[in-house]
């Protein structure tokens, strides 16, 4: 069955925007980027009836790459948005006049950063996950001055790490960590053993990583290149050799693939952000069964279809960010080089 992406409305910036996410449970959304001059904006829009109103707009000395309301609480809904300076600053949007924390965080920008453990359904610790330009790995308990876990590349020199994300995040204990690197690495560290549990090379730089939840055991997650695919991992099965089990779906356009993100209320619904401006949406078909037996009598995963059931043209720019929100199904942000932030439906 087909899909339709629909543009509900749309507002343009005087800025390059980096990151959107839904202000939970509200209908605001806060965009973040960074100006011509390098400098940092955090604008918080309104979204009605009648289109999307701009509620508040924040400079910043540094621009910003990436945010979080990932590790917020109800009913102070923080924002932790990370800058190209390396620092992680955490905002309270209903008194705006300074982050209610900042932290130097890095030695050099943020590319991307996660949160886990906060919101209504939230298991676990509240935690951040960053990673930088120099290929290091941070978790972070913001009522800590420092990091409570440091993950630092082997390589010299080292690469970056384009994506970091959470999964796993069942109970109070379990908790891991996928991170994509430049260079191809796809790493899945396990917080509580302190160690990497899974790593792969996908020979094309890993610009996003995400689990489909993050709060339940792990099921599957997607890594998607530079090079026009994207890989799902069946995490349910692990061989004790040949590691988790993927599939590689190619996409029509011969372009970066930005990012998948996974529908909250669906997690086998899934949009893919594309560098040629246009979005694709998928659902994933599981396989008869998720196992089978490999040859020396253990037990490997075997990876489902990503079927294509809609895709639209938004823009002559790549789709860099997007976000569902979380209360309303279909509803999502998501933002563009063009410098136009589109409120889209999906149906």
């Amino acid at each position: 069955m087909r899909q339709a992406i629909v543009e509900f409305t749309n507002v343009n910036v005087d800025f390059t925007p980096h990151d959107c996410r839904w202000v939970p449970k509200s209908a605001r959304f806060v965009v973040v980027g960074e100006t011509a001059k390098s400098t940092g904006v955090l604008s918080v829009f309104q979204l009605n009836e009648s289109g999307v109103e701009t509620m508040n707009t924040i400079q910043r000395a540094s621009g910003l790459k990436c945010c979080t309301f990932g590790s917020h609480t109800l009913p102070e809904r923080f924002l932790v948005a990370a800058t190209l300076r390396g620092e992680l600053e955490t905002w309270d949007l209903e008194q705006p006049l300074g982050p209610v924390n900042s932290t130097n965080a890095h030695e050099t920008a943020i590319n991307s950063i996660d949160g886990a453990g906060g919101g209504a359904h939230g298991i676990g610790p509240l935690e951040i996950v960053t990673g930088d330009r120099h290929g290091v790995v941070k978790v972070w308990d913001l009522r800590q001055k420092g990091p409570v876990a440091i993950f630092s590349p082997s390589r010299v020199p080292a690469c970056e790490c384009w994506s970091v994300a959470f999964g796993n995040s069942f109970d109070d204990t379990e908790r891991c960590i996928l991170a994509g690197y430049e260079n191809g690495d796809l790493k899945l560290f396990d917080l509580r053993m302190g160690k990497v549990r899974f790593e792969t090379n996908l020979a094309n730089g890993v610009c996003s990583v995400e689990f489909d939840r993050k709060d339940i055991p792990m099921n599957k997650f997607i890594a998607t290149c530079l090079e026009s695919q994207f890989l799902i991992f069946d995490a349910r099965t692990q061989h004790s050799i040949e590691g988790l089990a993927s599939k590689t779906h190619n996409i029509r356009s011969k372009t970066t693939l930005w990012g998948v993100r996974h529908l909250p209320q669906d997690r086998e619904l899934m949009m893919a952000l594309l560098g040629d401006g246009s979005v694709e949406f998928y659902r994933y078909e599981y396989p008869t069964h998720r196992e089978t037996l490999h040859p020396d009598g253990s037990l490997r995963g075997v990876v489902g279809e990503a079927k294509r059931i809609g895709s639209s043209l938004l823009s002559t720019q790549p789709i860099n960010s997007w976000d569902w929100h979380a209360e309303r199904k279909g509803l999502a942000v998501c933002t563009s080089f063009d410098q136009c932030v589109r409120v889209m439906v999906a149906h």
